[in-house]
């Protein structure tokens, strides 16, 4: 049943979602963006924590690299803001580099802790940019959200102003984005190199004993999931429109929550991120008029999935039932026929 599974669901899956812009609200779209988006960061930070061991309580600093490095691309260099996102992606990658250099050095709790220390350099760094708004920040030029490629085509596709179309257009680019991260993740974590990956989370002096190079792995993931980081910062802000270091460096909005939705749908499993997004849309729908009620209740429940269900909802099915289906592991070789003498 499982082999069956996922290619004959998650492809109507995908398709009943990239149909919302045609026959849903544009607030839906709008609230179906914004859990893709976050979907986004929880796959990278699942792969880095749950997958790589390194468990970062910084990756804000990389939502908004990415999105001051778009609103750069557009307000300073004239750039379309899809073009825009590649450079906001390429440049969270490339301030990944010193980062990585400096809390590698870092173990456990202290890893934690300094990249949570970068990301609040990175937001008084970037509060110091005058020419994008400095502390109060700034928004994009007038119209350059409903001029950027593809308004146009999409408009022509789904009717309705630009404004929706910009709605649509980013919704389906952050769907894209999903499709992508979980295609690339299953392969990876599938190949040699995931297995060794796999085998330095689990024990690296035992995985370095059978030719795996922890430092080089771990290193190829940080600066890879800043980069698909960076691209969602992007694309968050032109939704939004307007940045400011508060927002866009935000450790509640980008981490806190991305860490919740990983924890309760399960670490080191590709459909928990998946899982958790839907929980945390799905309470959010029903306590946001509760206030700080709804952060209580959020904070209670991550706390009794810890404590009481350390796989989360997604490892503890599969626990359960054995149905897996996106397996990480490869079936063990089927021993030799005996032969006859």
């Amino acid at each position: 049943m499982g082999k069956t599974f996922t290619p004959l669901i998650l492809p109507l899956l995908v398709l009943g979602m990239a149909l919302v812009p045609v026959i849903g609200s544009r607030a839906l779209v709008q609230d179906l963006f914004m859990v893709l988006c976050l979907l986004v960061l929880a796959l990278n930070w699942n792969m880095l924590a749950g997958f790589a061991g390194l468990v970062s309580v910084g990756q804000q600093a990389f939502v908004g690299i990415g999105a001051y490095a778009m609103f750069a691309s557009v307000i300073l260099w004239g750039m379309d803001p899809l073009a825009g996102l590649l450079v906001g992606g390429l440049v969270a990658m490339a301030l990944a580099v010193p980062v990585a250099f400096f809390t590698f050095r870092l173990n456990g709790a202290y890893f934690a802790i300094g990249t949570w220390v970068v990301a609040d350099i990175a937001r008084l760094a970037f509060s110091q940019w005058k020419a994008l708004g400095g502390g109060t920040g700034t928004s994009l030029p007038k119209g350059a959200a409903q001029e950027m490629l593809g308004v146009a085509t999409v408009r022509g596709l789904i009717g309705g102003s630009k404004a929706a179309a910009v709605d649509a257009l980013t919704y389906w680019l952050a769907l894209a984005l999903v499709v992508v991260l979980l295609l690339a993740s299953w392969a990876f974590l599938r190949s040699r190199m995931g297995l060794g990956l796999q085998a330095v989370r689990d024990n690296a002096l035992a995985a370095r004993a059978v030719g795996v190079d922890p430092l080089r792995l771990k290193a190829l993931v940080f600066l890879l999931t800043a980069f698909g980081t960076g691209i969602c910062g992007g694309l968050l802000f032109i939704q939004i429109g307007r940045i400011s270091p508060g927002a866009a460096f935000s450790l509640l909005d980008w981490t806190a929550f991305v860490i919740f939705i990983v924890v309760i749908g399960g670490i080191g499993t590709l459909p928990g991120p998946v899982i958790g997004v839907l929980v945390f849309y799905g309470l959010e729908r029903l306590l946001a008029d509760y206030g700080t009620v709804y952060l209580i209740v959020l904070g209670l429940i991550g706390i009794a999935i810890m404590l009481f269900a350390r796989r989360g909802l997604w490892g503890g099915f599969v626990q359960r039932t054995g149905l897996d289906p996106l397996p990480l592991s490869h079936a063990a070789p089927a021993a030799p026929a005996p032969t006859r003498s």
